[in-house]
């Protein structure tokens, strides 16, 4: 099988290692020359999966045409905040190509997850999305790892034959929305879970706190029309638990610094330095509910905590509300 895989992050280079595996021909793309030239000498990027190189008969471009034409699925797994201007960028070149989504976020401004903005830009209606709970250094290791899709039939059967081996397994959800707003919102509970960790929490209130977290995650689920059967899956509970209790974890390591009562300047060197795509989401996912008038009361709790800067004790308060 023929992949463009757009992104050349840890993200991106973890699922190239899939689908070397599985005996695809890949190009990968990337916008920045310097980036394109050290991974085509190197085959590396320690600085974000140490001791891995990526596979030597991976094309490495970063011509945009090249990594699409001929190709038998499309792979988008770069940050929230660049996929519409690369669907922008692709626009000239998609007519009914498969694309899978392995990017997870909300758009700033338009509050647009990344499946409706490839519906908006691109002249296509096959994608699909991929989420779950796999850290991109755990995947190169070939531990068994468990992945959600959703999407067009035809499009989750080609990320199927691309991505299932003897080390990663993929199960097929019910609506790519739901999926899409799985993988996104956890990110942002991963920042509230982080606060409790930098506040010494005890095992109990965590436990509370990720219980809390599901039901938010299921009421957001029913307020947006998608199936609620997702939340219990790969990219539902599964990725909660892992974001939510490990220091690998981005946004997780975000809320420990906030709970940890740090001052502003080294939060916002961390934010400024780290993609924290949930920092992001949380912004975007509080301005959509306010625009819906949907009230979640706990995204409302880490929003004031960490956009208003209350005191992280509010989540305390949140967890003991009657």
């Amino acid at each position: 099988m023929k992949i463009g895989l757009f992104g050349c992050g840890a993200y991106a280079m973890a699922l190239s290692s899939i689908l070397s595996d599985n005996n695809c021909k890949i190009t990968m793309w990337t916008k920045f020359d310097e980036e394109a030239n050290n991974l085509s000498k190197n085959r590396s990027n320690y600085n974000l999966i140490p001791n891995y190189k990526i596979s030597n008969d991976i094309l490495i471009t970063t011509n945009i045409e090249e990594c699409i034409n001929n190709k038998d699925l499309l792979i988008i797994a770069i940050p929230a905040a660049f996929v519409n201007d690369l669907a922008l960028s692709m626009k000239p070149f998609i007519k009914d190509n498969n694309i899978l989504i392995a990017t997870k976020g909300i758009e700033q401004k338009t509050c647009l997850f990344m499946n409706e903005i490839l519906e908006k830009n691109l002249n296509t209606k096959n994608i699909a999305a991929i989420s779950g709970p796999t850290f991109a250094v755990d995947i190169v290791s070939k531990l068994p790892c468990g992945l959600s899709v959703a999407g067009d039939k035809n499009t989750v059967n080609l990320v199927k034959k691309a991505l299932n081996n003897n080390y990663i397994k993929l199960k097929e959800c019910d609506g790519i929305l739901g999926i899409e707003i799985l993988g996104a919102i956890k990110n942002v509970f991963a920042i509230g879970s982080g606060i409790l960790d930098g506040m010494n929490a005890n095992e109990s209130t965590k436990s509370m706190y990720l219980t809390e977290a599901l039901f938010s995650l299921n009421e957001l689920l029913k307020y947006l029309n998608c199936n609620t059967s997702s939340l219990i899956s790969y990219a539902g509970v599964g990725d909660l638990f892992l974001t939510c209790s490990s220091n690998k974890s981005r946004n997780f390591s975000l809320g420990n610094i906030i709970g940890q009562n740090k001052n502003k300047e080294e939060i916002d060197l961390y934010i400024k330095n780290t993609t924290v795509e949930g920092y992001y989401t949380l912004i975007s996912i509080y301005d959509l509910l306010k625009k819906k008038n949907i009230n979640i009361k706990l995204i409302n709790t880490i929003y004031d905590i960490v956009i208003n800067k209350n005191t992280p004790n509010k989540l305390y308060e949140y967890l003991t509300q009657k």
